[in-house]
């Protein structure tokens, strides 16, 4: 067997090439969107993908089954488990196999076994991987979404994410049965997870790639708990607010994400076209550190920093229907955070700028813009005065965790849709935890013209200031 473990930090996912040494076929299992990675690796390894599956539908990237079948010719197998509603619609259409619990398949001289294990999602499998060549029972089991090292996956993305009111409780007592399925499992058996550390699919995820069954055994509370009841609250209790963008990858991934084939680079328009663009109310996304935002900035761009939360932060706030431009350090950045786009489904990237824009912008004779910082003990005296208003940007989760008494809470994504309501009469002040979102909630205010401050110390340095800390 031969294997190869993929990792998009992006969206802490994994995804998974698994080859038979002797045939030289291989099947990829969860694919992003990113065909060219898999192919380049099914290259290296003298490997040609025959088969593409995933575990389920998925609500935090658009799914790249349907990509890499365009580009390789390989039989797409899909869930044919689940309630007709959340069955996928382009099955018939792409003629794919539909696979059931218990159903088996080999690519070369490797098994696969069906397990359906629902739970995180009606329609989920599981896949037990044998080696018929060299052992009688399988390595592996690739449990997508279903356990993860140190966490199971969480069973109200439903309701909460695709509005389907009424059936988190029942997904997660559907979810303890299926854990009743891997107790039986042996120890010795490796876990292949779809996710890690990082990825809003669970609460607790752990960094590791991998596990056992008898690991998580002895190490993952949901496989401990016996009791249906407590393991119904537990599971369900504190589960973050899923990102906005969960309900539209959903149901693109449902219905069938439209195949990109192999595209061409957004081209780089000339510096000094950014003005043009901003007249005529282009999005421009900034994605250059916040802090080097704060300080400068073209006015009208809002500012999401590359780093490991930009597609969740891009997913929440930009809309699915508008050309976008990107302006970064350099192309190279602005290139990886278009992929990133790309992976959820943002596809409309019209062009990229550097900092040159900015220079240009000057040249013109126009003003940069900047956005006032204030220290946790500069905002208390600002409130204190009554000479800001106060926006708490954190989940609902973090708010009833404590929060300043003047202030009001709008999470960061339903910001955008709460700019009109927001008086103008003084400078919003605004705060997060730590103030990665507030930086970014900032940004949206000051490009709807709205005064805003950002407290980059976060609920976390106001709560010290308070107390004298």
């Amino acid at each position: 067997m031969i294997l190869r473990r993929f990792h998009d930090s992006q969206l802490a996912q994994m995804s998974y090439l698994i080859g038979c040494s002797s045939t030289r076929s291989a099947i990829v299992v969860d694919p992003i969107r990113d065909a060219d990675m898999y192919l380049a690796a099914a290259a290296e390894a003298g490997l040609t993908i025959t088969h593409v599956t995933e575990t389920h539908i998925h609500a935090d990237f658009i799914s790249g089954a349907r990509e890499l079948v365009a580009r390789t010719g390989a039989q797409l197998l899909l869930s044919g488990e689940g309630p007709a509603e959340w069955r996928y619609e382009f099955a018939d259409a792409d003629g794919a196999k539909l696979l059931r619990d218990g159903d088996m398949f080999d690519v070369g001289r490797i098994r696969f076994t069906v397990r359906h294990t629902p739970g995180h999602t009606p329609e989920h499998l599981s896949f037990l991987v044998k080696d018929i060549q060299t052992a009688d029972e399988p390595v592996a089991i690739l449990t997508g979404d279903f356990v993860f090292v140190s966490d199971v996956g969480r069973p109200d993305l439903l309701e909460r994410a695709a509005n389907v009111p009424g059936t988190k409780e029942a997904s997660a007592r559907q979810l303890f049965l299926s854990l009743s399925r891997i107790r039986k499992l042996p120890d010795y058996l490796q876990i292949w997870p779809g996710h890690g550390a990082g990825s809003a699919c669970g609460k607790a995820l752990g960094d590791m790639p991998s596990s056992t069954v008898g690991y998580e055994r002895m190490a993952n509370w949901a496989l401990s708990e016996r009791n249906v009841e407590a393991f119904v609250d537990r599971v369900l209790e504190g589960q973050p607010e899923p990102p906005a963008y969960f309900g539209v990858m959903k149901r693109i991934n449902r219905d069938g994400p439209p195949v990109l084939g192999v595209r061409a680079e957004p081209p780089s328009p000339p510096p000094e076209s950014l003005a043009e663009l901003g007249l005529a109310g282009a999005l421009v996304v900034d994605v250059r550190q916040a802090d080097r935002f704060g300080r400068a900035h073209v006015p009208g761009t809002l500012n999401i920093p590359w780093c490991n939360t930009f597609t969740t932060l891009a997913g929440s706030l930009l809309p699915y229907d508008h050309d976008l431009y990107l302006l970064a350090d350099d192309r190279t950045t602005a290139l990886a955070a278009t992929r990133a786009l790309t992976m959820i489904g943002l596809d409309r990237v019209a062009g990229i700028f550097d900092e040159e824009a900015c220079i240009a912008w000057l040249d013109g004779g126009r003003a940069l813009g900047r956005i006032r910082q204030f220290t946790p003990q500069v905002l208390l005296e600002q409130v204190e005065t009554n000479a800001v208003m106060l926006l708490d940007v954190r989940s609902k989760t973090e708010w009833n965790g404590g929060h300043h008494r003047e202030a009001h809470h709008i999470p960061l994504g339903d910001l955008p849709r709460a700019l009109a309501e927001l008086p103008r009469d003084r400078p919003i002040a605004v705060y997060c935890q730590r103030g990665a979102r507030s930086a970014v909630a900032s940004s949206l205010l000051s490009a709807a013209g709205i005064e805003a401050v950002n407290v980059p110390g976060g609920w976390v340095g106001i709560d010290a200031a308070q107390h004298g800390e």
